[in-house]
């Protein structure tokens, strides 16, 4: 035992600054987090017939009807279907549709929310470990059911598709249900505001269920109608899977549907933010008020957001597991309560002033555990220049006629994101990356710099204002480029003004060789945190900036440590690095601009520029840049 704690690898962990990063709340009322007025009831529904499930078979106040599965679940080894359906009782032509239930004790009609859990051995049955939400959202007037689909864990694979279309057939009995006289939830079930929260595989069957949903036919067999038509308005996604199921051999689309994801950095089963990958796909093509987010929680697993899964996210294996790095249990429940009952109502009951809690998770600091945390944002309200998405041409933007340019960089390229585990999908998200270094003598003052610059059109089209703000997407890389040798032919003379700096200029002499004082400052200067300067560029010529910092950090990459011992990482599951690359939603007000720089103008904006001279070298990954034009709170 000695000799393994000897090999004990070191935590990797950043430094915590929580107390400071949330120290404030800027939204008023009470937490999302606590309790609310309701009462709460509870009960099961179910077949009545169960084998193995006697709350499902002695304790149902509701009886359901079993559905045919048969076209959903085709192939697979027939041996041990045989024996998986002897265990249960049942098999695949007559599934049940069992569930325990929360709810208000109140007249209603209440929001109804289904939640369902993830793969987990199918005789540690999994849908009681979502009691902490069911009593926290009943308490704030939500009917919640959590999902038993135990009969689909283990050993099955490919098996998604129909863990999504079982959610949409207890949705059919939720409206038989509320429409009957005499049932316990007549006219107390709202079926226009329906969400539907899914962990780990239930993550992805969340978002197929949304898609199954306005489908006439069943994708891998069009003999198989489907025309639900339920109005899922959100889905939640706890620590999802992404993939596993491909409609027609493509990436599930999410349309038209407030999308909101959580993952941990301590996640020991899907060790990458996958949920990132469907973030990404999500696209409005009607309304004005959709909502998607993105929380990326330090220190998280994957199983504390379900106490029956709790501390192991890997089995037997997990006394490997350096489980002393996580948050306690109730912590991490704690940040799912808060945002999870947020976001439910800010997307069911539309009550915008919990829509800054998603834009910066700082807006509820000291709703939070004690952590880091990193929030994506996006909503209608915002236009965006470049994503980087449309082609290979780094020098255009994906708004029409925005030019990009950039000056004394040391790295500048469009890269696709890479996830963090070996053998995972990439991100099929491409992001900028730019990298910098430190100034060649104390006498050359221009810095690096990369500029997205807006034609006249576009910004009078978009009539910025007072009230619109800047947004990007940012992550820091991690990396210190190599200073730019004085061949580089991206490196211009010293002293040029290098606005419009010509990449080809003639090379500047070596730098010169620094005193040991000198080398101390550049050590100290090198330690500080990464920082640089947004500025806005108007038509004039004249420039506000402000050190991004003013607005909010940028966190060094979250490095994490899942195992012990760094030999047992290699041989289970060798990541290619040790942090995933998880960008950092900002949003600077044109206000704070204009308090920089008199008369300032927001409809005169022509550029936004990134200006690298606030330390000696970084590299950071740019995405989604442009302006939220200010119309939601």
């Amino acid at each position: 035992m000695a000799l393994l704690a000897a090999c004990r690898a070191p935590s990797l962990l950043i430094r915590d600054d929580s107390d400071t990063q949330l120290a404030h709340t800027t939204i008023a009322g009470p937490s999302t987090g606590d309790r609310g007025p309701y009462g709460t009831k509870f009960l099961y529904y179910g077949s009545g017939t169960d084998k193995n499930r006697a709350v499902y078979r002695d304790s149902v106040s509701l009886k359901t009807r079993p559905v045919n599965a048969t076209p959903f679940l085709r192939g697979g080894d027939k041996k041990a279907l045989a024996e998986r359906w002897k265990y249960w009782g049942f098999d695949v032509k007559r599934l049940p549709l069992n569930a325990r239930v929360w709810y208000p004790d109140g007249a209603g009609p209440f929001p109804l929310v289904l939640i369902v859990h993830g793969n987990h051995d199918m005789k540690k049955f999994s849908d009681p470990g979502y009691a902490y939400l069911g009593e926290q959202l009943a308490s704030r007037g939500y009917i919640l059911a959590s999902v038993d689909e135990n009969f689909l864990n283990g050993g099955l694979r490919g098996e998604n598709d129909v863990r999504g279309w079982v959610l949409l057939q207890h949705l059919a009995a939720w409206k038989q249900w509320s429409a009957e006289p005499g049932n316990p939830f007549f006219g107390k079930v709202d079926m226009a505001r329906i969400a539907l929260i899914g962990h780990s595989r239930g993550g992805e069957a969340v978002q197929l269920a949304a898609s199954f949903n306005h489908l006439p036919r069943y994708p891998d067999d069009a003999r198989v109608t489907m025309n639900f038509g339920f109005n899922i308005r959100t889905i939640i996604a706890i620590a999802p899977v992404d993939g596993t199921y491909k409609p027609t051999d493509r990436l599930n689309p999410i349309e038209n549907v407030n999308y909101f994801v959580l993952h941990g950095a301590h996640d020991g089963d899907v060790q990458t933010m996958m949920g990132m990958r469907a973030y990404d796909r999500v696209r409005f093509t009607e309304g004005s008020s959709w909502v998607k987010a993105a929380l990326y929680i330090y220190r998280a697993n994957h199983g504390q957001f379900n106490t029956t899964w709790g501390n192991n996210d890997v089995g037997d294996s997990g006394w490997l597991l350096a489980k002393d790095l996580l948050l306690e249990g109730d912590e991490q429940r704690q940040i799912a309560k808060v945002f999870i009952t947020g976001f439910l109502d800010l997307t069911l009951r539309d009550k915008r002033e919990y829509l800054p809690m998603f834009r910066d998770h700082r807006a509820v600091g000291t709703w939070l555990p004690k952590t880091t945390y990193l929030s994506r944002f996006e909503a209608p309200t915002e236009r965006i220049i470049a994503d980087y998405e449309e082609d290979i041409d780094v020098t255009t933007g994906s708004a029409r006629g925005v030019r990009i340019s950039g000056s004394r960089l040391a790295t500048w390229k469009e890269v696709g994101l890479k996830m963090r585990s070996r053998g995972f999908q990439p991100f099929d998200n491409n992001v900028a990356m730019l990298g910098w270094t430190a100034a060649r003598s104390a006498s050359d003052t221009a810095r690096a710099s990369y500029t997205l610059s807006l034609p006249d059109s576009l910004a009078r089209a978009w009539n910025l204002s007072a009230t619109s703000s800047v947004v990007f997407d940012l992550a820091n890389y991690g990396v210190k480029p190599r200073p730019l040798s004085p061949a580089d032919t991206a490196t211009p003379p010293l002293h040029e003004d290098t606005t419009h700096a010509n990449p080809t200029s003639a090379p500047a002499a070596a730098p010169p060789v620094l005193s040991d004082s000198a080398k101390a400052a550049a050590a100290k200067a090198d330690s500080l945190p990464l920082d640089l300067t947004v500025e806005l560029v108007l038509a004039d010529g004249r420039v506000a900036s402000l050190p991004l910092s003013d607005v909010a950090p940028i966190r060094p990459p979250l490095t994490a440590r899942i195992w012990k011992y760094d030999y047992i990482a290699k041989r289970l599951n060798p990541p290619s690095k040790d942090h995933d690359d998880i960008l950092s939603h900002y949003t600077i007000p044109l206000a704070l601009f204009a308090k920089r720089l008199p008369g300032f103008d927001a409809s005169a904006v022509r550029a936004i520029r990134f200006r690298f001279d606030r330390g000696p070298a970084g590299t950071i990954l740019l995405d989604d840049v442009g302006f939220d034009l200010g119309t939601a709170p």
